[in-house]
């Protein structure tokens, strides 16, 4: 029997994969706490200690804790540390899911990272959008900037396509580049 694997990338060691290349470096983020909350986003945010409103696409998140807005309902919680709030439904309005094992993060930075948004994603790399939740190479992602880099959320399953794909982008940029 023929192995379909053959035609699928291998991934890469994420804790070491990276990519250097002219004006754009790109490496996975290992170890973020990663929790999808909906609901009451406000209740969530009075019990969390965190601020429940999020940063839209290509908006500006900073710190050690952080929210992606995902929709009117919906934000995906970002923090170096655990979260304190259990998983399953909080009767104050809300529910939390632990989702970190299932997105893989990618952080993309240097003078070449607007042409690089621009091959990923129709929107202008300086007008932030409400849901941070948009396509990016093709695929549904979660793309914001953490402290002036740009970082991307997908589902593990789809890593390295997007590791290919930000590879071959890379390159494109560099050979487009004046020398």
């Amino acid at each position: 029997m023929r192995d379909l694997a053959e035609k699928w990338s291998v991934a890469p060691d994420w804790p070491s994969a990276t990519i250097n290349s002219p004006g754009l470096a790109v490496r996975a983020v290992p170890g973020l706490d990663q929790i999808l909350v909906s609901g009451d986003l406000d209740a969530w945010a009075r019990l969390s200690d965190m601020d429940g409103t999020g940063v839209g696409a290509l908006g500006a998140a900073q710190g050690d804790r952080y929210g992606a807005r995902l929709a009117r309902d919906r934000l995906l919680a970002v923090s170096n540390t655990p979260l304190a709030l259990a998983a399953g439904w909080h009767a104050e309005g809300f529910a939390v899911t632990a989702i970190g094992a299932g997105l893989q993060v990618f952080e993309a930075e240097g003078p070449a990272l607007d042409a690089f948004i621009a091959r990923g994603t129709t929107l202008h790399p300086r007008q932030p959008s409400a849901s941070a939740a948009l396509s990016f190479a093709g695929i549904s992602a979660v793309v914001y900037r953490h402290d002036g880099k740009l970082r991307i959320h997908v589902d593990r399953g789809l890593a390295a396509y997007l590791w290919t794909w930000m590879e071959t982008a890379a390159a494109n940029i560099a050979a487009e580049s004046p020398s």
